[in-house]
């Protein structure tokens, strides 16, 4: 399998929680919708070219997700940011990005914001990288609150097919690769290592189907569980961010739920050429028709969003 490991990038969820903020409301008298970001095992900073560019480094750095969450409580006067964290240190959250079960860490974050009285009555969302296709999982698992706006930034929302790239010798970067490498559909590497449960083999779709903890679960591979679908149909927009350059999402067209074409890697599907679509499993082809689901396109490597489009096509558009 080493041979066909290629690089990506991923987000994991690595956190901050913000203190409540004044009650101020929009011009038509309603408060703000509050908003919940997902992040993960990378630093997002402002680059010398003003865009957010990531790097490596723990979690709850005021240079990474705390720019984001200050840029859209500038956006938005009087919003309420609660960025996830899932573990009781920063230790701890950067193990979370690489060992544990994706599956208990969204059920963790249902619980979070259930108990987080700003969000009783709705919030939008945003996820950095794989905290995309978690906070997806939260759309369907866990209706309420309500989740409302979603937007996904290099999102693989169809897994990956590709092994873990970080800048540096990371230990549990290498880790993770040789456990991959020895077998992502073995229990006891999909039951840990956090990677292994969105790796999608299209060379073994069965053994994926068959296998895969979280990401064929919320997909709908096997059974089917029509209240996934009915809960994402219940969003009012979904936003699915691409970086055109994106090398370390494999394939990078993942973040539009497009893929690998079933034992062909050399043909990649769009998004409404897959069975996901065609049999409308958990929703798009129903949200795609109805103008729901959006598409933006980045030029860059990954998660590489220059501000004014952070704020002119994701901010002012779906929050506010």
């Amino acid at each position: 399998m080493a041979s066909t490991l290629l690089p990506f990038l991923l987000i994991f969820p690595l956190v901050f929680v913000t203190s409540t903020v004044a009650d101020v409301r929009a011009g038509n008298g309603t408060k703000q919708v509050p908003v919940v970001m997902w992040h993960g095992m990378g630093l997002l900073i402002f680059d010398f070219l003003n865009q957010f560019i990531f790097q490596g480094d723990c979690c709850c750095n005021p240079l990474s997700m705390g720019s984001v969450k200050k840029l859209i409580e500038q956006e938005v006067p009087g919003v309420y940011v609660h960025s996830l964290e899932l573990g009781g240190s920063i230790t701890k959250d950067i193990e979370h990005g690489f060992f544990a079960n994706v599956n208990e860490l969204v059920y963790m974050a249902c619980i979070k914001i259930k108990n987080d009285p700003e969000l009783a009555n709705g919030y939008n969302a945003i996820g950095f990288s794989q905290g995309a296709q978690f906070l997806r999982a939260v759309a369907q698992r866990c209706p309420h609150p309500p989740m409302k706006n979603f937007v996904s930034i290099g999102g693989q929302q169809q897994g990956v097919f590709g092994a873990p790239y970080c800048i540096g010798d990371n230990v549990m970067c290498n880790s993770v690769r040789r456990l991959i490498d020895m077998g992502a559909y073995l229990p006891f590497v999909q039951k840990r290592v956090v990677q292994a449960q969105y790796w999608h083999d299209p060379n073994q779709p069965d053994e994926y189907k068959k296998r895969s903890i979280f990401l064929a679960d919320i997909n709908n591979e096997n059974k089917n569980n029509p209240t996934y679908k009915r809960n994402l149909l219940n969003l009012k927009n979904i936003l699915l961010v691409k970086f055109n350059q994106d090398h370390m999402v494999v394939p990078k067209e993942s973040s539009w739920f497009g893929f690998y074409k079933d034992g062909d890697i050399d043909t990649i599907l769009p998004m409404n050429e897959t069975d996901l679509y065609l049999e409308d499993r958990i929703g798009l082809r129903k949200l795609h028709e109805s103008g729901r689901l959006q598409f933006l396109a980045v030029d860059g490597d990954h998660l590489q969003i220059p501000r004014d489009v952070l704020v002119n096509e994701i901010i002012k558009k779906y929050f506010m």
